[in-house]
């Protein structure tokens, strides 16, 4: 089940609102798990034991770690069951694939179907047992609360990776409130227009651009980068915004990344909880930056290898990390000092730098990487426009323009700006009005549209 369907939003999202607010306060957790379980169960019901033995294991790993001596032998074992599971369900045919070809062997396919959010749920346990080992909060109190954690349906298919540090006051004691829950409405109903007005809109329109000509070979990931974009950042605001209603405050996901200046600016803007991830769970603990040159290096490299490599199985999202390491290197070697002395220049060598990782990011094999480069730098026979791409860039060219506005934050800054006036409750006025609108739209969309998947959705 997907936020952005009618059955979500006016049947599951209402029952469990009036179930949730209805019982005493000691049972609201246990509400939350059933639904959440539910919810995971809707879209996957094979694999739906592989989320509950998830969550009891990784219980069981965490008090083992916090009571005994043997620490780290726990540890290992935890790290082993989780690493192993993701490795076993994500990666396995592709593992097989690669061996096949190397070796020229012929080992059967498993064909596994991967369990839907396992690397979001496996990273959360990760994150949990690793900081209980390290001193940073005790182990869950009860098994039900960690379950709720694990399995909290708002985050649970595509993120953002909550820390359990982040919300463990909240999973025992949280205020609910009506700003917070109007909050929280309005966020999830931004995220949804995010998603359907516009990144399905746009999905649609990358998908009918052929690249047949130099103007589709451009304009078709630059329209992807802004697609995955709303996508994602704008199931990060459903996320958000459902955790608001529920009285859990998740860190932000996104920060506008599209302007930003350098490629290490980027990165602390786009899929935050997941950069952070790798920061504090592989590059710190391999040294960091307080290493000598190779190593600094080498682990940059480790980290994007394992940053592409955790988006899916296969070599284009490999490349695509790698990609990432090299440029960050570069930045980092000597380029960012002379970038950023810039006023201009440093968003256009930034959104460069991004369209082209996302054109590798969308790729299907290597030989489709290097054609669409070879038709991007002209290195292949192809005319400057046609007729259809110059027919889907008028058609879509208000959208685009509207699409681009709202990938910055000058929208937030007006309404900001206008808040702290006079003119305040004109403007909260007209919020309520514009949500309302946004809502309608978005079902209008919905009811109508065949083309609704979340990019993330199986990451």
């Amino acid at each position: 089940m997907l936020f952005s369907s009618i059955t979500f939003i006016y049947y599951f999202l209402p029952i469990l609102l009036l179930m949730y607010f209805l019982v005493p306060k000691k049972y609201k957790n246990l509400v939350l798990l059933i639904f959440s379980l539910i919810f995971y169960f809707l879209g996957e019901q094979k694999y739906i034991i592989i989320l509950i033995l998830s969550c009891i294991l990784n219980y069981f790993f965490g008090n083992r770690i916090y009571a005994s001596k043997n620490k780290k032998i726990w540890l290992i074992i935890a790290i082993i069951y989780n690493v192993g599971q993701l490795l076993i369900f994500k990666y396995t045919d592709f593992f097989i694939e690669n061996i096949n070809k190397i070796f020229n062997s012929s080992i059967n396919y498993l064909y596994l179907v991967m369990p839907i959010g396992i690397s979001f749920f496996t990273f959360q346990a990760l994150g949990y047992i690793i900081d209980i080992y390290n001193g940073k909060h005790k182990p869950a109190s009860k098994l039900l609360d960690f379950m709720t954690y694990i399995s909290l349906f708002p985050q649970l298919i595509a993120g953002p990776i909550v820390r359990y540090s982040d919300i463990e006051k909240e999973l025992v004691e949280r205020v609910h409130s009506v700003d917070k829950f109007s909050e929280g409405i309005s966020r999830f109903v931004i995220g949804l227009a995010k998603k359907v007005l516009i990144a399905n809109v746009l999905g649609d329109l990358a998908s009918n651009l052929i690249e047949v000509d130099l103007l589709s070979s451009w304009l078709k990931p630059i329209v992807f980068t802004i697609q995955i974009y709303f996508d994602f950042s704008g199931y990060s605001d459903m996320a958000i915004g459902l955790g608001l209603m529920f009285g859990f405050r998740f860190l932000e996901n996104f920060n506008y990344p599209l302007i930003a200046s350098s490629i290490t600016d980027f990165w602390r803007r786009w899929h935050m909880s997941l950069s952070s991830w790798f920061r504090d769970y592989v590059y710190i603990p391999l040294g960091g930056n307080r290493v000598s040159f190779i190593k600094h290096i080498r682990n940059i490299f480790i980290v994007w290898f394992l940053t592409g490599f955790w988006h899916g199985a296969s070599w284009n999202f490999i490349i695509w990390g790698l990609y990432f390491a090299v440029i960050l290197v570069i930045e980092k070697l000597f380029l960012k000092k002379y970038i950023d002395k810039t006023k201009i220049f440093k968003y256009f060598y930034t959104s460069f730098i991004v369209v082209i990782s996302f054109l590798i990011f969308n790729s299907n094999s290597i030989s489709e990487i290097f054609n669409s480069l070879g038709n991007m730098f002209m290195l292949n026979n192809i005319p400057i426009s046609s007729k259809s791409t110059i027919y889907y860039l008028k058609n879509n060219f208000v959208l685009l323009i509207i699409s681009i506005i709202g990938a910055t934050p000058i929208m937030k800054n007006i309404i900001s700006k206008f808040k702290n006036t006079k003119y305040k409750g004109i403007i909260d006025f007209f919020e309520v009005v514009g949500c309302i609108t946004l809502l309608i739209l978005a079902t209008a969309f919905l009811i109508d549209e065949s083309f609704n998947p979340f990019l993330y959705f199986r990451f």
